[in-house]
């Protein structure tokens, strides 16, 4: 969900970057309509107040590009420790829910036994990148 998010976030800063460029009405340059002929202006144009907005403009997508980084490096890491407990034969990984915020894991579901828990839990830890492992995993031995 962060990811998609993340996403939104820079296709609609790249828009208002796009509109703000003048690339509107299918001209290529700034300043000039569609069938070549110039826009006009009245006033003076405020250079710092244009590049204090452009700079603004930036750091929104700076920020945006920081956050779907992040996001694709936790969703990284989930989906490694997720494919470490499918091709383990002592763990029941389609039970387990695994989420990653930052370099903290937390696992929750039901395991059928102690062996079970023990193992995803340890799959998790040896996982690169992982500093720390949440264990929500409630046992639930099969036939209950």
């Amino acid at each position: 969900m962060r990811v998609i998010r993340a996403l939104v976030i820079v296709f609609v800063v790249a828009v208002a970057a796009f509109l703000l460029m003048g690339y509107v009405g299918g001209s290529r340059w700034p300043g000039v309509r569609g069938d070549g002929t110039p826009v006009g202006t009245t006033g003076a144009i405020d250079v710092e107040r244009a590049r204090e907005r452009g700079a603004e403009i930036g750091e929104k997508a700076a920020a945006a590009t920081q956050k779907v980084g992040a996001a694709m490096g936790e969703a990284a890491l989930t989906s490694k420790i997720k494919a470490k407990m499918a091709l383990d034969d002592n763990v029941k990984a389609r039970a387990i829910d695994v989420s990653t915020n930052g370099s903290i894991v937390t696992l929750s579901g039901t395991v059928r036994s102690v062996a079970e828990r023990e193992r995803a839990v340890a799959l998790a830890r040896e996982t690169n990148g992982i500093t720390r492992v949440v264990d929500n995993l409630i046992i639930k031995p099969q036939g209950n």
